[in-house]
């Protein structure tokens, strides 16, 4: 999920719109570990191919069409829907609306602090840290990540001292699509794969952005965070004596799901620049 945020959150930093299409580059991300399977290759290998094949789609879509419409950022915003929209329903005529379990390249189970999880959930976790990491050492301690902020912070400017916008623009675009591809390639195997597995992916992340704060690094994973911990913490609540007695078998999940797009809205409505507003991306 992080890694579908930080996607989501670069974009939108970079160039002043949320791309409405990004939950499709998490079908296919998906969708390419699927195709690989059905080639006979190792689930892995569409897993490692899956980035890097979503980012040229990202890059396409970028240079085709969103390029064009950056001086309208909702039509820009419109034209990303319509974008995921046609890549969605491509993609269910490709499997038919059928739902397709794929299996997790690593067997068994690990604990992690007193908990038994998947190892695979466990490497999901592990590598989600590693490129967090990697993802702030590229923005904040590289020559390339500095004109990427140079370019947020005063596009003109930048264009003055030399710096290509487009070009930086293509690259975000293409960088963003491709933590999403990754991410759908890496949870495809804790979800059954269908037409619209990213979806929920959207509305989630979408959520964790405007929670943390647009163009900021630790605010959109300070969302996710909130965003994760709020549909269990809800249903714990049924575990509580009195107040169980009270709601029984209220808060369901699918309740408790919109339990916390309620809760969101309200936090949005009294802090609209988010929770972190001052460390730029």
């Amino acid at each position: 999920m992080v890694l579908v945020v930080l996607g989501l959150a670069v974009i939108a930093s970079m160039m002043g719109i949320f791309n409405l299409g990004h939950g499709e580059f998490v079908l296919l991300g998906a969708y390419t570990v699927y195709i690989f399977r059905e080639m006979g290759l190792p689930e892995w290998t569409g897993m490692l191919a899956a980035p890097f094949l979503v980012a040229i789609a990202g890059l396409v879509i970028e240079i085709a069409f969103i390029r064009r419409l950056y001086a309208s950022p909702v039509i820009a915003m419109l034209a990303t829907f319509a974008i995921g929209l046609i890549i969605r329903e491509l993609i269910r005529v490709l499997i038919g609306g059928q739902y397709y379990a794929i299996d997790e390249p690593v067997p068994g189970s690990v604990s992690l602090l007193g908990v038994d999880v998947s190892a695979w959930r466990a490497i999901i976790i592990f590598l989600t840290g590693a490129l967090m990491v990697a993802c702030f050492l590229f923005l904040t301690r590289t020559s390339f990540g500095l004109q990427i902020r140079g370019a947020l912070e005063n596009p003109g400017l930048a264009r003055a001292s030399g710096v290509s916008t487009t070009r930086l623009y293509a690259f975000t675009f293409a960088f963003g699509a491709a933590l999403a591809g990754l991410a759908g390639a890496l949870m495809v195997p804790l979800f059954s794969l269908s037409a619209d597995l990213g979806v929920r992916f959207l509305v989630q992340a979408f959520l964790s952005v405007m929670l943390g704060g647009v163009g900021t690094f630790e605010g959109p994973i300070l969302g996710s965070a909130v965003i994760g911990a709020m549909v269990p913490g809800f249903q714990w609540l049924r575990e509580i004596p009195l107040f169980g007695i009270m709601v029984g078998d209220l808060i369901q999940p699918i309740v408790a799901e919109v339990l916390v797009f309620i809760v969101a809205l309200v936090i949005v409505k009294f802090r609209p620049d988010g929770f972190i507003t001052k460390g730029r991306i």
